[in-house]
């Protein structure tokens, strides 16, 4: 047990039986809110606005997470060179300031720090296993001096990276969760969820799992998947899911970075906070004891999984002092036909609008090949928009 007063570790809690609550996707929430550019997805606003990122942490930190990750996807040096631009902040600047962040939050409730990392584009380039490893060891070097929690290796598409993080974090001694970005058919390279919980179980995991690239019934289905093969070969572990807050019945194997939509009008596919709470009672029945979220998921979202989960919890978030569990709050409005609403089995049989006449149920995604072949136009329409835009962008930093 722990001393009174210390909060108890990751695998203490989950070991325990005890549901963990992830945090949501700060990437995509920040981009929202003109804090991270798109495309590079890096996370320098840890640096450059410290108060955004901190007030995120808060507000998921209010929704019920009992985890602060700290913002340092794609943190890694090797993709920090490659925005194309020049940065104000180093690497070891950004991290060192994710981490205080999340932090300064944890320890205003009962959350632990996470230190993250993320594939690399040393290993889509065929970087040596070394030289990958070295990458990791740079980023980890911050984790370590700054004493977080646990270590998690999140967004791998590819289980021979992801293994490879492992190795690296799990020579710290702290408890190692690793999460990759696929669905049931497997990683890049075919190998199959079972497959791939494998290898990362016997590379050192303690938690194994999927976040992002899909949605949230398709991350329980692979993680499912996963146990399936991790009981198969006689091992054990602890199972996470954090997906995306969007539908992605039409995604192929690189998920929703194919759909035309991405990442600009992926709105009308969001998920409702009801729809949160039948994913959270899913995850819970599959044996998953770490739910949370990835992009897309705001404050919101992670309020219904606590609240769906709050019997098991035994406690609800201080969000919901403000909502009202199944829109009781409803009962208060002006017009009778909404207060008629304040019930849960109007909620949960909603069949929601888009809003949009004549939208398609489903699109078609892109693929590589159309993609490629749309090169040339692509980079004419980017210099023109860019020579158009360039005097705005210049006045806007005077």
């Amino acid at each position: 047990m722990a001393p009174v007063g210390e909060k108890k570790g990751i695998l203490e809690r989950l070991s325990g039986g005890e549901v963990v609550i992830g945090d949501g996707g700060f990437v995509f929430a920040l981009e929202k809110r003109g804090y991270v550019k798109a495309g590079p997805w890096t996370p320098e606003a840890a640096a450059e606005h410290p108060e955004a990122v901190r007030q995120l942490h808060r507000e998921f930190l209010r929704a019920g997470s009992n985890v602060m990750q700290t913002f340092t996807f794609y943190a890694s040096d090797d993709k920090l060179e490659n925005r194309g631009n020049k940065l104000s902040f180093t690497g070891q600047q950004i991290n060192e300031a994710a981490c205080d962040l999340a932090r300064e939050v944890a320890n205003e409730g009962d959350a632990l720090v996470a230190g993250g990392v993320s594939q690399t584009p040393s290993y889509l380039s065929c970087k040596s296993e070394d030289e990958v490893k070295a990458i990791f060891k740079k980023q980890l070097e911050v984790f370590v001096k700054k004493d977080v929690d646990f270590l998690i290796a999140e967004y791998f598409e590819h289980v021979e990276e992801a293994v490879w993080a492992v190795q690296v974090l799990k020579a710290t001694g702290k408890p190692v969760a690793a999460n990759l970005c696929i669905g049931p058919k497997g990683d890049m390279h075919g190998v199959s969820p079972a497959e791939c919980a494998v290898q990362l179980v016997r590379a050192g995991a303690d938690i194994i799992g999927i976040n992002c690239h899909f949605d949230p019934m398709t991350c329980v289905k692979t993680v499912e998947m996963m146990k399936e093969g991790i009981e198969k070969a006689g091992l054990t572990s602890h199972y996470m899911v954090q997906p995306l807050a969007y539908h992605t019945p039409d995604c192929n194997c690189q998920g929703f970075i194919d759909l035309p939509e991405f990442p600009f009008a992926l709105e009308p596919r969001i998920l409702t906070r009801w729809d949160m709470q039948q994913y959270a009672r899913v995850a819970y029945k599959a044996g998953i004891r770490y739910i949370g979220g990835c992009c897309g998921f705001e404050p919101y979202h992670i309020r219904a999984l606590a609240e769906e989960l709050a019997p098991e919890r035994g406690v609800l978030p201080a969000a919901s002092e403000k909502h009202g569990m199944w829109a009781s709050g409803l009962e208060m409005h002006t017009k009778p036909w909404v207060r008629a609403r304040a019930r849960r089995d109007y909620w949960e049989n909603l069949k929601p609008a888009s809003g949009r006449p004549k939208c398609p149920s489903l699109s078609t995604p892109d693929s590589w090949g159309v993609t490629q072949g749309h090169t040339d136009l692509i980079q004419q329409r980017e210099a023109t928009t860019q020579d158009q835009l360039r005097p705005l962008f210049d006045k806007a930093k005077h």
